[in-house]
């Protein structure tokens, strides 16, 4: 569904510059490390080439940050992803890929001042940067907003996220150059109950599952 959303922008970037860089700065934020990490950044790759020839340029090089919080197996993306998405991009003719891991929170400075040209996120933004404070003694045995959380509760997430998102936005303004473009798919729901089904259904199922697990290993004796 986001593909085509993707290549539109692409489109309008490449299109809007007065001339195409030699080297394309992408960044993908939020990468995770599973067989579908390099899926965006090939079919970034392989757009721009092919409004480079339909334009009679020379594919750019390509500059590829993937982003994600320090944890993530960025090893496991070097050493058994990436190999294989170069031996395919090769025989292409595409230009070469630069490609590098940048660790750290999306929710705060991770680039050098206007030097990125695309922008990516997919599924990471709906993550917030911290539990909202206080509402341990509110929220009690939810681990989430759930049907029987107050209105407190709910109140302290939105305020969290609009930090959160107003903080992503200004530090993506001061990297992405003038002009540049993002793409950011974020989880939604139809409904104006913070605590439907749709969005939070599964954390009240999880949080059921892991309220019984500290049930059982409080009343296990040795």
């Amino acid at each position: 569904m986001t593909k085509p959303i993707t290549e539109e922008t692409i489109t309008e970037l490449y299109s809007s510059m007065a001339m195409v860089p030699k080297s394309l700065c992408i960044a993908d934020l939020g990468c995770s490390c599973g067989p579908n990490t390099l899926f965006f950044t090939r079919e970034v790759v392989k757009i721009v080439d092919k409004l480079s020839r339909k334009h009679g340029h020379k594919s750019p090089e390509f500059q590829i940050h993937l982003n994600d919080l320090p944890g993530n197996d960025f090893n496991f993306i070097f050493q058994s992803l990436l190999p294989r998405f170069q031996a395919e991009l090769r025989p292409a003719g595409f230009g070469p890929c630069f490609v590098s891991a940048v660790p750290g929170s999306l929710y705060g400075r991770l680039f050098p001042a206007k030097t990125l040209h695309f922008v990516h996120s997919s599924y990471s933004l709906m993550w917030l940067s911290k539990v909202p404070g206080g509402i341990e003694e509110m929220n009690k045995g939810n681990i989430y907003m759930s049907i029987t959380s107050p209105k407190s509760v709910i109140n302290a997430y939105y305020e969290q996220f609009q930090r959160d998102f107003s903080t992503f936005l200004k530090c993506r303004s001061e990297e992405v150059v003038a002009g540049g473009k993002m793409v950011l798919t974020i989880l939604g729901r139809k409904s104006d109950d913070a605590s439907c089904k749709e969005g939070c259904y599964i954390w009240e199922l999880l949080a059921v599952a892991l309220q019984q697990m500290v049930d059982e290993v409080s009343n296990f004796h040795i």
